[in-house]
């Protein structure tokens, strides 16, 4: 796609971010799917509709607790926003025992990124406050767990930053998990991502979506905790299970297995289904051929510029 006044691009995993002019950013949600820092073979549909649109729906819900990037949507799939340089870590925060910190802790070790996790606990159970495990943030491959004195000490971040960074995932986590009690959900854990613009630190990035995000079914959660069973979730965690199950973690020397169409439409289905329970608006689906795309996103960056 051609950018009007596009500066640099890069292609993420699942994004497409072009740089616009000296100020401002694009950012194309693609239908790519990633598992294991891995892109999958096959396109989820209107996945990049749904996680664009959950993400603005809540980056203006919290506009008053942290300042973000987010100005305008000119397409179903896109947003516009201003231009801040990331810091290149990951704020993962957890308030259940779930997905990789499960997995850390059902292997007998209890510390997670410099932080100790209570013993005795079960798959799913809540921790008493939550932790902050943050990670580095890799342009390629992994990204790897990392402590909050690691990340301090090799100047990563400022000791300054850092405890801004930690307030504001607090906060912002906190009030993802009250709207998410809203809806009948249950905000597991999720990520945020900051950059700096003109000496403000920004929120950037998604936030609360299933791609970075993990979601409970809060119905019935006491029961199958108590009877030792799976929770319901609507995340992407049920993916990752999938490709486990079919022996595929990401490592070397292991083959994608094949996604075929009920699979796929099935992942497309659970990403709408999050966003309507989520959002509580319904999803309406559009199929914008990269052209139209390319038309809106230029006529609006051509007005922004402008004015």
């Amino acid at each position: 796609m051609e950018v009007y006044k596009q500066t640099s691009f890069y292609r993420g995993k699942v994004r497409d971010v072009y740089g616009v002019g000296d100020q401002y950013l694009l950012m194309l949600a693609s239908n790519r799917i990633s598992a294991f820092d891995v892109v999958l073979p096959r396109p989820i549909p209107y996945k990049g509709q749904v996680l664009n649109q959950m993400a603005i729906h809540f980056l203006e819900a919290t506009r008053d607790l942290v300042p973000n990037w987010f100005i305008a949507s000119p397409t179903p799939q896109t947003s516009v926003g201003f231009k801040c340089e990331p810091f290149a870590v990951e704020m993962v925060i957890r308030g259940h025992l779930s997905g990789h910190a499960w997995r850390t802790y059902s292997s007998g070790n209890y510390t997670l990124c410099g932080v100790t996790m209570p013993e005795g606990l079960k798959e799913s159970d809540a921790f008493e406050t939550p932790l902050i495990t943050p990670s580095t943030k890799a342009k390629e491959g992994h990204d790897e767990d990392i402590s909050r004195e690691e990340i301090i000490s090799r100047g990563i971040v400022s000791e300054e930053d850092y405890c801004i960074l930690e307030d504001y995932t607090r906060k912002l986590f906190a009030r993802g998990q009250a709207m998410a009690r809203e809806r009948g959900l249950i905000l597991v854990d999720t990520k945020y991502e900051f950059g700096k613009r003109n000496g403000q630190i920004y929120l950037i990035d998604e936030i609360h979506t299933p791609d970075s995000s993990r979601y409970f079914m809060a119905d019935g959660f006491e029961e199958r905790q108590a009877a030792g069973e799976k929770q319901q979730q609507l995340s992407k965690e049920f993916v990752r299970e999938w490709l486990i199950e079919h022996e595929f973690m990401g490592k070397a020397g292991q083959a994608i297995p094949e996604m075929d169409d009920d699979f796929v439409d099935m992942v497309s289905d659970r990403y709408i289904a999050l966003y309507e329970r989520m959002t509580g608006k319904e999803f309406h689906r559009e199929n914008l051929g990269e052209r139209e795309i390319e038309e809106r996103v230029n006529l609006y960056l051509e007005s922004l510029l402008a004015s």
